[in-house]
């Protein structure tokens, strides 16, 4: 059976997720291609939590919550930049690159330790080109944690792929009602004719292993796609096309809002080329807003009180099933008892 239905807007719900999911796994911010100098800054949010990644005066990328240790005020704009100094433009606290505290201009005299009122840090890795980042401490290593992607994608050389476009999408509905529309294609025959007939569904796969949900199906001629579709726990995506590669990163807005980051990537980046990869780049939004009525729908009549779950189809929804199970893991794992809710024990 899929999760109870105010798992999908339940506060509590959302707030569990917030700390037992969101504030605990790896998450991708971006390409490192985004950080080519000392300076370079790729700030984000993580479900209310503002961040930042830079790279340092020594070359070493850092990252930081986005956040002044004066009044809270954040320090750089979303998005991406370049900065020589990391200055607060509420009143002018001064840090570097290493998130250290340099100057308080205008403060009187000080009389506290500097030393200990750096930016927060955050963990900072990358793998084959990706930036991801962890805002607890205490986690392991990142490579472990993207399981059985590090092997799927060890045939092709993602790490030679050149970021082209970034697509941003705003959704009215819960970061899961899009998360298990994603990790299936039982809905594909009804909601993409294009892709359908771009695929043959009849041998369209889907399976659940290792943090990684697998989705495969043979392409027909004219497809943009490789015919593999990824999904990393808790929420990264990565699609193969023949020359290239998208990511995207399913962000929780509220318990009502998602945000869907898409970076288009290809071989071949030339101005010669792009008139090629804007077609498939133009394909792939159009799919990915196809998706939007009726996830939103959804979203509305999972909130209308009528509905509780529904029976997961054994050929066609084995992937949610197995990110509920890795949901449900997460909190269960969680410090504290959730109570209510249908939550797990």
């Amino acid at each position: 059976m899929s999760l109870p239905a105010d798992w999908y807007h339940d506060p509590g719900i959302f707030a569990r997720e917030r700390g037992a999911v969101f504030g605990r796994e790896w998450q991708l911010i971006g390409p490192e291609s985004a950080f080519a100098h000392p300076g370079d800054y790729l700030a984000s949010e993580i479900v209310g939590w503002r961040v930042f990644v830079i790279r340092d005066r020594e070359g070493t990328l850092r990252g930081f919550h986005n956040v002044c240790r004066h009044r809270a005020s954040p320090i750089l704009d979303d998005g991406r930049g370049h900065c020589e100094t990391l200055r607060c433009r509420y009143h002018g606290w001064v840090y570097d690159t290493a998130g250290a505290l340099r100057r308080l201009p205008d403060f009187g005299e000080v009389s506290f330790d500097k030393a200990a009122y750096g930016l927060f840090p955050i963990r900072v890795e990358t793998w084959r080109g990706l930036v991801f980042v962890n805002l607890d401490a205490a986690a392991g290593p990142l490579v472990p944690s993207l399981g059985e992607l590090v092997e799927l994608v060890a045939p092709y050389p993602i790490e030679d792929f050149a970021f082209v476009r970034e697509e941003v999408f705003d959704i009215a509905c819960n970061w899961k009602t899009y998360t298990d529309n994603f990790v299936e294609g039982y809905h594909i025959p009804g909601i993409h004719a294009g892709l359908n007939a771009a695929i043959d569904f009849k041998r369209f796969s889907t399976e659940g292993r290792n943090r990684i949900v697998i989705m495969r199906a043979p392409q027909r001629d004219g497809s943009i796609y490789g015919g593999v579709w990824l999904w990393c726990y808790p929420n990264m995506t990565l699609s193969v096309f023949p020359d290239g590669m998208n990511t995207s990163r399913i962000v929780p807005v509220d318990r009502r809002r998602a945000r869907l980051v898409y970076n288009f990537y290809f071989r071949d980046a030339s101005p010669e080329a792009m008139a090629r990869h804007q077609r498939t780049i133009d394909v792939n939004c159009a799919i990915v807003r196809e998706d939007f009525g009726i996830c939103e729908s959804a979203q509305g009549n999972l909130e209308a009180g009528v509905f509780e779950n529904g029976p997961l189809s054994p050929l066609q929804e084995r992937g949610v099933r197995y990110f509920h199970e890795l949901l449900r893991r997460s909190l269960a794992e969680d410090s504290f008892a959730l109570a209510g809710s249908g939550g797990p024990a």
